[in-house]
């Protein structure tokens, strides 16, 4: 029994109707609120004030996204994936989905490490490089990284790792 009506269109092939599902995506505010005055994006100082702050208490990684407008401005915030202790799953599908109906113009990446040593991996460079390949294909530009650890942070951006 499903708990939720599903929608469905009518849709002519020849002289057959058949039901096709019909899915609708919406974008939802979170009442979340981060105590940041930053509303532009400028260094990745800004980035870290709001992902410190957005991720704070939090015991297992967690892999966000921040959402801008063509200015750095900031749309959103969305959390993609939550780990464990020293990972999480990541796939660029995930990432962009949120950018695409928000209607960012660009995304910045960020997760802490629950170790508190936010010194980049080699799976974080890897998978950095792919989601900003397929940004480029999409047209949403990855301005950077950022890894958070215990009040400290690392820009893959400003340490030229893609």
């Amino acid at each position: 029994m499903r708990s939720k009506k599903q929608i469905e269109t009518n849709i002519l092939e020849g002289k057959t109707w058949y039901k096709v599902p019909e899915y609708k995506v919406m974008l939802v505010r979170d009442n979340k609120k981060t105590e940041t005055e930053t509303k532009f994006i400028k260094s990745p100082d800004d980035v870290n004030k709001i992902i410190q702050s957005y991720l704070n208490g939090v015991d297992r990684e967690h892999f966000a996204i921040v959402l801008l407008n063509r200015k750095n401005g900031i749309i959103g915030i969305n959390t993609v994936s939550v780990g464990d202790l020293s990972s999480s799953i990541v796939h660029p599908r995930e990432v962009f989905k949120p950018a695409i109906v928000a209607g960012a113009a660009s995304i910045i990446l960020a997760h802490n490490h629950p170790s508190g040593d936010p010194t980049p991996s080699l799976n974080d460079v890897r998978i950095t490089k792919r989601i900003k390949e397929a940004g480029d294909i999409l047209g949403i530009e990855v301005l950077d990284h950022i890894i958070i650890g215990d009040g400290c942070y690392e820009s893959l951006k400003a340490r030229d790792l893609f």
